[in-house]
């Protein structure tokens, strides 16, 4: 494992399953590396995630690269926690040179090298992966009212078990499975309120994570040939898990057109329609965690950053990992990242190697 000061091959930053499949393939190359994790243990962001959050796909499906993910016992679709655990055991496993909890404060051009400083040390790496994920910068829309409205607002990131909203009226805000999912729950013990920008649009109950990833894959294989292909938004939004298939036929997600605006109370419709309430929890998506990148100057207004395939076109030796289709079809996934991570690992060993 390579020390402050020296020069490694690369530099990862981020613990998730983006960063950890990108170290499986380095592992395998035989490269001189290190990957920075901010969090103090394993398991990445599946350790924040609320309590019965579950997988689309079977465990089976949900593996990273070398390794299948174990079954869980008693359940088809595993457990955020579960994830965890098999995260952990794979880091182990692999002997992955995990330095934490690591905070990344920014990457640096430094001659034939990148720089990358954090409130520990400072390495040099000929080639830096950025896996940083989405989790930490919650998005939240900027609407009118919201700092006059009296009750509480929170985030998918602050939201955990339902019985803290127990006879309540709450506002899920999102037409997403974060919204769908939470909402299900949250249904059985408090009176709720499903405010969507436009009607949300279920998959066909048949399609789990393992239909889904096979058309991500058809998808970016099509673009690869210059040919187009219909992506998984086409065909819906919304995963048909089986918490939320029963909240469905019992009539609970049943969505209402986005309101206008807060009121101290509750939410307001631009006909004066009002519905107050006690919570608004906003299911609003995510933005990259990218702030560590500043410094090279690559990241645009949109919060992303300009790539071909994961490479940084303003910056050829920084690779982005697992942010979403932007960064490969699907590489947001367990399963997805780990064929995101061998293309990038390939193209940084092939520079590696031109350059001595």
């Amino acid at each position: 494992m390579g020390g402050p000061g020296g020069e490694l091959d690369v530099v990862v930053v981020g613990g998730g399953q983006a960063a950890l499949a990108a170290g499986y393939f380095l592992r395998r190359a035989e490269a001189d590396f290190l990957i920075l994790d901010d969090n103090p243990t394993p398991g990445g962001s599946w350790r924040e995630y609320w309590d019965s959050l579950r997988l689309f796909s079977p465990a089976g499906h949900s593996m990273l690269p070398g390794w299948w993910m174990p079954q869980e016992e008693g359940r088809e679709y595993p457990s955020a926690s579960h994830v965890v655990r098999y995260l952990s055991e794979y880091e182990r496993r692999y002997a992955l040179p995990v330095r934490r909890p690591v905070r990344v404060r920014g990457v640096q051009r430094a001659g034939r090298t990148l720089r990358v400083l954090s409130d520990q040390d400072t390495w040099r790496a000929h080639h830096v992966i950025s896996a940083t994920g989405t989790w930490r910068a919650p998005h939240t829309p900027d609407l009118a009212g919201r700092e006059v409205f009296t009750g509480r607002q929170l985030h998918t990131v602050d939201y955990r078990v339902p019985r803290e909203f127990g006879g309540q009226r709450v506002v899920v805000v999102g037409g997403g499975n974060s919204a769908a999912q939470i909402l299900a729950e949250l249904s059985l013990v408090a009176e709720t309120l499903w405010a969507t920008a436009r009607p949300p649009r279920f998959l066909p109950d048949e399609l789990d994570g393992r239909a889904l990833f096979s058309i991500a894959t058809r998808r970016q294989q099509a673009l690869e040939r210059g040919q187009s292909a219909p992506g998984i938004g086409e065909l819906g939004d919304i995963v048909a898990v089986p918490s939320v298939r029963r909240a469905r036929d019992r009539g609970a997600l049943k969505a209402e057109p986005m309101f206008d605006h807060l009121t101290p109370t509750g939410v307001a419709w631009a006909d004066g329609t009002t519905w107050d309430c006690d919570a608004v929890l906003w299911c609003t998506g995510f933005r990259p965690v990218l702030d560590h990148l500043e410094p090279l100057g690559v990241v645009r207004p949109n919060g992303r950053v300009k790539v071909e395939g994961n490479r940084a076109v303003e910056e050829p030796r920084l690779h982005l990992l697992g942010y979403g289709d932007w960064t490969g079809g699907a590489s947001d996934t367990i399963i997805g990242a780990g064929r995101t991570a061998k293309r990038a690992v390939a193209e940084i060993i092939r520079d590696l190697d031109r350059h001595g």
